[in-house]
C-alpha cells in the first residue's frame, strides 16, 4: 500500500510539472510566415489526414516540403494521422488543408498540449515507474525517489511541454526496451526498440548497445543452442516490427526510398544552429563547413562516430551484463551526439535517458550530466520565451534531486567509481578526487547559473551577436567531452561495488 501512495504521489508531481510549463508559450507562437515545431507537428496531421498515404514524403502541389515536410519515420505519421482524426472530431478547421496553416487558438493549444500528456501517460510514464521499481535497488522510499527525479528531469518536460515535441513516444519505446531486456523479456524489449527507431531516426543513438548487448547475450548462451534460437526470435521480431511500420512504402522503391531521403537529409550540412558538440565547437577555430565538402564531411563525422562508440560497444559485447549495458547506452548516446552528422541541440534528450537511468548508482554525476543537459538548450528556451518555467524546473530538479539521493553525502572516490583514474595514472600524486568532483560540480552550477542571468540581461556586443549562445554551447560542451570520458572508464573498470543493478543477464 505504501509503495502504490508513493508512486501516485510521483506521478501527479510529475503531471503537475508538465502540465504548469504546457500553459507557458511555444515554439513559434504568434510567429508568422514558418512558426515553429507546435505547427510542424500540427501540420503532418494535416498532411496525413488529408492526403493518400503515397504523397506524405513527397513534394506536390498539396504537400510543400519546405513547410515543414515530414522528416521523420512512418510510425510518427500514424501517430499524426491518429491525432488529426481525433482533431477533427473536435474541430474540422484544425486539420483542414491549407487552410489550417498557421491555426493558432487557445482551444487547439489546450488540444496539442493534452496529446502529448496521453502519450506520456500512456507509454513513457508506465515505463519509467516500472524501472525504478523492478530494476533499481533500495527500499520502496529511494525507489520512489528515483522516479520521481525521473520525471521531473527538466529538459525533456521543457522540450515536449514547453517548446513542443513528441519525445515522450520515442523515449517511452526506448525505455520500454530497456525494461525488456532488464527483465529478460528479450524479444519484447527488442519489439519495443524497433517501434522506437521507427517513431525517431535518432534512436540510433542507442541502436550499437542494443545490438551487442542481445548478440553477446547469444554468443553467451551458445550460438550452436539456446542463443541460435534466441538470435532467430530476436531477428524475426525486428523484421516483422520494420515490415509491418514500412508496409504502407514497399510496394514501389521509389517510396521507401523518399522516405529514406527525407528522414535522412544529408544534404542539409554538418550542422545548422549552435549546438554543444564537437563540430560547433570546432567551427571557432577551424571553418570545417567551408574547407570539406558535404561528403567529406558526412565520411569523416561517421568515421571519428564509429571510432567513439566502438570501446564501448566491445566491451558490451564481450561482457554482455545490464550494468553494462546501461552505461553503452550513455557512451553511444553521447558519442553520436558529440560527433555525428545533422546533430540539433534536442538530441541531448537521447543521452539524457540513460544517465536518468543511472540516476541510483552515480546520483552526482547523473545529476550534474542532466542539468548541464537542459541549461545547453538554454538559448532555445530563450528564443521560445520560457525563461520562467525553465528557471523552475531547473531549481526544482536540482534541489530536490540531490536532497532525495543524498548525492553530496554519497560521493566518495568508491561510489564516485574513481579508483581506475588512479590506476590509468599511476604516476600522478595521490589526490583526494571525490573533492575535487564536488568542488567542479559548485563551480560548473555557478557558471551556468552566471551564463544564464547574463543570457537575460545584458547585451551581446555588436560585433558578436551570438557571444552568449556560444559560451552557452562551449560551456556544455566541455562538460559532455567530460561525462563521455568518464562513463567510458566507468564501464572498463570493474563491475559496482554495491549492487546497483537488480537483473543481470
Amino acid at each position: 500500500m505504501e509503495t502504490w501512495s508513493l508512486t501516485s504521489i510521483c506521478v501527479l508531481l510529475g503531471v503537475t510539472a508538465r502540465w504548469s510549463v504546457s500553459l507557458n508559450s511555444y515554439s513559434g507562437a504568434g510567429k508568422p510566415i514558418m512558426f515553429g515545431d507546435y505547427e510542424a507537428q500540427r501540420h503532418w496531421q494535416e498532411i496525413t489526414h488529408n492526403l493518400p498515404v503515397q504523397e506524405w514524403y513527397f513534394n506536390t502541389t498539396d504537400n510543400d516540403l519546405n513547410y515543414w515536410g515530414l522528416d521523420y519515420p512512418p510510425l510518427t505519421a500514424y501517430h499524426s494521422l491518429l491525432c488529426a482524426y481525433i482533431a477533427k472530431l473536435i474541430n474540422p478547421e484544425w486539420v483542414e488543408l491549407h487552410k489550417s496553416r498557421g491555426y493558432e487558438s487557445p482551444a487547439h493549444k489546450l488540444f496539442m498540449r493534452a496529446t502529448v500528456l496521453v502519450a506520456d501517460l500512456l507509454i513513457y510514464i508506465p515505463a519509467a515507474v516500472l524501472f525504478s521499481y523492478y530494476l533499481s535497488d533500495g527500499s520502496p522510499k529511494r525507489k520512489a525517489c528515483v522516479l520521481l527525479c525521473i520525471l521531473l528531469y527538466p529538459g525533456l518536460i521543457l522540450i515536449d511541454y514547453g517548446h513542443f515535441q513528441y519525445n515522450v513516444v520515442s523515449l517511452g519505446l526506448a525505455l520500454w526496451g530497456v525494461l525488456g531486456l532488464g527483465l529478460g523479456w528479450d524479444v519484447l524489449g527488442s519489439l519495443a526498440f524497433s517501434l522506437a527507431l521507427n517513431y525517431k531516426q535518432m534512436e540510433l543513438y542507442h541502436a550499437l548497445p542494443f545490438f551487442c548487448y542481445l548478440l553477446g547475450k547469444c554468443i553467451k548462451q551458445g550460438l550452436m543452442g539456446k542463443g541460435l534460437f534466441l538470435l532467430l526470435r530476436v531477428a524475426l521480431t525486428v523484421l516483422v516490427a520494420f515490415a509491418l511500420c514500412w508496409l504502407p512504402f514497399l510496394s514501389d522503391l521509389s517510396q521507401a526510398s523518399q522516405v529514406v531521403r527525407r528522414i535522412f537529409p544529408v544534404t542539409r550540412g554538418l550542422f545548422e544552429d549552435k549546438v554543444a558538440n564537437t563540430w560547433c565547437s570546432l567551427n571557432l577555430l577551424i571553418k570545417i563547413r567551408t574547407i570539406l565538402s558535404i561528403n567529406s564531411q558526412l565520411y569523416l563525422s561517421f568515421a571519428l562516430t564509429l571510432l567513439a562508440v566502438l570501446p564501448s560497444s566491445i566491451r558490451l559485447l564481450m561482457k554482455p551484463t545490464f550494468w553494462q549495458f546501461r552505461l553503452a547506452l550513455v557512451n553511444s548516446s553521447l558519442a553520436f551526439f558529440l560527433l555525428s552528422y545533422q546533430v540539433h541541440e534536442k538530441s541531448i534528450l537521447l543521452s539524457a535517458l540513460p544517465v536518468c537511468l543511472l540516476l541510483n548508482d552515480l546520483p552526482l554525476i547523473a545529476i550534474w550530466f542532466l542539468q548541464t543537459s537542459t541549461f545547453s538548450m538554454l538559448p532555445l528556451f530563450l528564443k521560445d520565451g520560457l525563461l520562467a518555467p525553465y528557471v523552475g524546473t531547473s531549481l526544482a530538479f536540482l534541489l530536490l534531486s540531490i536532497y532525495l539521493l543524498s548525492a553530496l553525502e554519497h560521493c566518495s572516490e568508491e561510489e564516485l567509481r574513481l579508483g581506475a583514474y588512479h590506476r590509468l595514472y599511476p604516476c600522478l600524486p595521490r589526490l583526494d578526487l571525490a573533492c575535487i568532483v564536488k568542488w567542479k560540480f559548485y563551480i560548473s552550477v555557478a557558471v551556468m547559473v552566471g551564463l544564464t542571468v547574463t543570457s537575460v540581461v545584458a547585451a551581446p556586443p555588436a560585433r558578436f551577436p551570438d557571444l552568449f549562445p556560444v559560451l552557452v554551447s562551449g560551456f556544455a560542451f566541455l562538460q559532455f567531452l567530460g561525462t563521455l570520458i568518464y562513463f567510458n572508464i566507468v564501464q572498463f573498470s570493474g563491475p559496482p561495488s554495491r549492487k546497483s543493478q537488480k537483473k543481470t543477464n
